[in-house]
């Protein structure tokens, strides 16, 4: 019973029943081919869902992490038009390197300079969209202008698998890694939990704070080009918006938005129910306009049920402070 209690065991069920539900409705949904579709179109969620969890465990949050990616994206894109002959592994550094300064950007102002997350990351999200207009002229950069190489590799299969799907599979493993078996993940559990302890004991939290942001960034650099070549163009609105189905995919995995709590598990699984959701819905006929709707929806249940945990184990530990708070008064008192 301890089991079904478990929040990522019951998102699990969750995603199951819904997607036996629509292969009711349209058996389709239910062969190889369209269970692959979802599996590769969940991936860059899944991936950007990871390093969101590492923000939002420090009680942070990083709205700018899709325009990163649009930028990031875009320049990769220019780059692999206007200069061909480079091998795709630089191409691909390139976005990375870009998306990882930008990020840094972000964990200075925060980290070094303590100022307020979300204030931070949604000016650098204006700032940074605004210059993929810039940078590119308002240009887009179709499929024929890029390297086939290029746009070809996301979905280049390795034993029947999409390269986009090993890819966040290998993100998923190291992200699993560094927050269960490394200091630098444990100390952000201890920053959400406790900011002014953690640095009492000796967390370098400004430090932890720079790279977590940067880390976050780095992986929307990589998100930036498997986006541009997923998909064969780059234009100004690439993943417009997307910063919020990031979020939203943590908040439904049970990553609270007050920091200290959420596990890798939890955002795979709200990054694929959205993913299946998205997927589901166009089958069945469902308006986009109620996609939406419903999204809106299952994130204030999700917001609900975070809530009503914090609640209980409040409850829960509150009774142990309670021993004894205030020795009582003694019988001894001043002669006057």
């Amino acid at each position: 019973m301890k089991l079904l209690k478990q929040r990522e065991v019951l998102l699990a069920g969750l995603i199951v029943v819904l997607i036996g539900l629509v292969g009711l409705r349209a058996p389709v949904f239910l062969t190889t081919a369209s269970m692959g579709n979802l599996l590769t179109d969940g991936t860059l969620l899944v991936m950007l869902a990871l390093t969101q969890m590492f923000v939002i465990i420090t009680r942070g949050i990083d709205l700018s992490v899709a325009s990163n990616l649009a930028l990031s994206g875009m320049m990769a894109a220019l780059l692999a038009s206007k200069h061909p002959q480079l091998p795709l592994i630089a191409v691909v550094a390139v976005a990375v390197v870009i998306g990882l300064v930008l990020g840094l950007v972000n964990g200075w102002l925060i980290g070094m300079l303590e100022l307020p997350p979300i204030v931070v990351t949604l000016g650098t999200m204006s700032v940074y969209r605004g210059l993929v207009f810039v940078l590119s002229g308002g240009a887009w950069v179709s499929s024929h202008q890029m390297p086939a190489e290029f746009v070809a590799f996301p979905l280049g299969r390795l034993l029947g698998v999409t390269h986009l799907v090993w890819i966040a599979a290998l993100v998923v493993l190291l992200t699993w890694y560094v927050a269960r078996y490394t200091r630098f993940g444990r100390d952000l559990y201890a920053i959400g939990n406790a900011p002014h302890s953690a640095r009492y004991i000796g967390i370098p939290s400004a430090r932890r704070l720079l790279w977590t942001y940067g880390l976050s960034g780095a992986m929307a650099g990589l998100c930036g080009y498997l986006w541009v070549a997923r998909y064969a163009v780059a234009y100004t609105e690439i993943a417009y918006g997307f910063e919020f189905t990031v979020i939203a995919a943590c908040v439904i995995g049970g990553i609270n938005i007050a920091g200290g709590v959420g596990s890798v598990a939890g955002a795979v699984l709200g990054a694929l129910f959205l993913a299946t959701i998205n997927n589901a819905l166009p089958i069945v006929k469902v308006s986009p306009f109620w996609q939406s709707a419903l999204t809106g929806l299952i994130i204030l249940t999700a917001v609900l049920i975070n809530a009503r945990g914090d609640k209980q184990r409040s409850r829960q530990i509150l009774p142990l402070h309670l021993v004894n708070p205030i020795a009582p008064p003694t019988a001894h008192r001043s002669a006057a």
